[in-house]
């Protein structure tokens, strides 16, 4: 298979979260060309996780998922790089764990599979659903893919979403005193919130909170009645211990709720494997029942959600590589380190 091609090919299949049944088909209709056995597990109407197997239990699963941030890019390349949305996170691993796999198939190696999701950039619905697998009690190791520039990851952050939400009452502008403006309220428990003294981990590192939209009102001369506001903090410790801060900050002057959360992982060491601890999380906290958790893959996270998200060819061929070797490795016995 040319691994550069199907990157492409893949980035120009538009799968925004919660639009992946394209490039879905494709990948079924794809690794069933190939000679796999697929399974499409439907998660909603019209999302499907895509699981392929060579007929053996799979001892070892290469995941990531389908689905991107919005907007859609188009694929580019030129001599060192492809470029699109999607292309480091994680089209191209994608195209990278199915050329790793074909390599271990061409080998004569057994008991390896392939695990696609949806929903990973939003609330990870495909890997709850594929967590209840009946395949997944048999799996020994589950090799993530996430940019990490090739390097194992041995731990991530977690992550907590969350929604702020405030009260006013209505009223002309020009008469501020016979309403109470929603956005001022909510200005003032950001301002709490920001000025919170976040946890720190020796092996984690910090915590971050991003307060990443904020919303209210309906023109500028209404007080507004309503606000809301979104966050999303990585986490270094137990969600629980976040939640009590936030709350101590907020102290009732605005409904909270969580919308989805996610602890930090540790995962698995392999020796000979170039390793590091990233801030990010990734579908690996809902898919406990697979087996012991690995993360790596080609591309930086730095260039994963920009307008010049990209990867290079370089890392993509050493990706494929590389999870040939950790499979190979794994199924020998795990190589802890």
């Amino acid at each position: 298979m040319n691994l550069f091609e199907l990157t492409r090919k893949l980035i120009d299949i538009p799968s925004v979260s919660g639009e992946e049944q394209e490039v879905g088909r494709f990948l079924a209709s794809r690794l069933e060309g190939l000679g796999y056995r697929v399974e499409a597990q439907e998660v909603e109407a019209g999302r499907a996780n895509v699981l392929a197997t060579t007929g053996a239990t799979p001892r070892v699963v290469l995941s990531t998922h389908m689905d991107t941030v919005p907007p859609f890019i188009p694929s580019a390349e030129d001599e060192t790089h492809i470029r699109g949305r999607g292309s480091c996170d994680a089209k191209g691993i994608i195209a990278a764990q199915i050329a790793a796999a074909e390599r271990l198939r061409a080998e004569g190696v057994e008991g390896v599979g392939l695990l696609f999701t949806v929903d990973e950039e939003l609330g990870s619905l495909g890997a709850r659903a594929a967590n209840s697998h009946a395949l997944a009690r048999g799996c020994e190791y589950l090799v993530n893919g996430e940019p990490t520039d090739n390097r194992l990851a041995v731990g991530s952050k977690g992550s907590l979403r969350l929604r702020l939400s405030t009260r006013g009452r209505a009223a002309h502008s020009a008469y501020p005193e016979r309403g109470e403006s929603a956005i001022e309220k909510m200005l003032d428990v950001l301002g709490s919130v920001r000025a919170c003294v976040w946890p720190r981990d020796e092996f984690f590192g910090e915590t971050t909170c991003n307060i990443g939209t904020v919303n209210g009102g309906t023109r500028p001369n209404v007080i507004p009645a309503e606000a809301q506001a979104e966050l999303q903090i990585r986490l270094v410790t137990p969600s629980a211990v976040v939640k009590k801060i936030l709350e101590a900050a907020v102290a009732g002057r605005a409904r909270v709720e969580y919308l989805s959360a996610a602890e930090p992982v540790r995962m698995h060491a392999v020796e000979g494997f170039e390793r590091e601890v990233v801030r990010f999380t990734t579908d690996i906290p809902y898919l406990a029942n697979w087996g012991a958790p690995l993360l790596v893959g080609p591309g930086s996270i730095l260039d994963a959600h920009t307008d010049g998200e990209r990867v290079s060819k370089r890392e993509l061929e050493e990706a494929a590589a590389l999870y040939a070797r950790l499979a190979r490795t794994l199924l020998a016995g795990g190589g802890r380190g």
